[in-house]
């Protein structure tokens, strides 16, 4: 089976690549030579995932699933949220993003915070099912790590000694949202 990710994330595509079992061809949006950006707008992460994989499917008619993940940190009434990407504005960079999270939470003992993902997948007959990815964790008061991406380097999932951008990607996709809810949708696939 063909499917559309619609995502130009290379790490994303890296860390769902290394999930996919062989009946599952992944396409990215690189791929497919689509290079218009994909409209992120919603308010929830689940909004955004749906608007993503909607506008692909509106442009090919083709089988395409997307994801959309944010960052909750209880001490911040779970923002960055839906903004996790552009919490330090616009064109923030990851860096960007670690430093206004670390100076948020200057002086808060509660450093608790989950990653949620949820996956949108479209099948060519119209039909929308979502399928979400909890990853509970905490906020370290510093970097630690060289792998991965984003907040990986101050993430450390619950029952984890190590920080995200410490583990390979096989030990990161344990704990992983983004693994989780992708499980739930090649499981999906399956029954089908």
């Amino acid at each position: 089976m063909e499917i559309i990710f619609a995502t130009h994330n290379a790490h994303k595509v890296g860390e769902i690549q290394s999930l996919c079992p062989e009946n599952i061809q992944l396409k990215s949006l690189k791929e497919i030579d689509f290079n218009k950006e994909v409209p992120e707008t919603s308010d929830t992460i689940a909004g955004n995932s749906f608007q993503k994989a909607e506008y692909i499917f509106k442009q090919f008619g083709k089988a395409v699933f997307s994801e959309d993940t944010g960052l909750e940190v209880t001490a911040l009434n779970n923002l960055p949220g839906v903004r996790t990407a552009r919490f330090a504005g616009e064109d923030a960079t990851a860096e960007d993003n670690i430093q206004k999270l670390l100076l948020e939470l200057e002086g808060k003992s509660n450093r608790n915070a989950q990653f949620v993902t949820v996956i949108t997948f479209i099948d060519e007959a119209k039909e929308t099912h979502q399928f979400k990815g909890v990853c509970q964790g905490e906020i370290l008061m510093a970097k630690t790590g060289n792998d991965g991406f984003g907040y990986d380097p101050i993430f450390k999932p619950l029952g984890s000694e190590l920080s995200f951008a410490e583990m390979s990607l096989s030990d990161k996709n344990i704990f992983s949202h983004r693994a989780k809810a992708f499980k739930l949708f090649v499981e999906f696939l399956n029954r089908k």
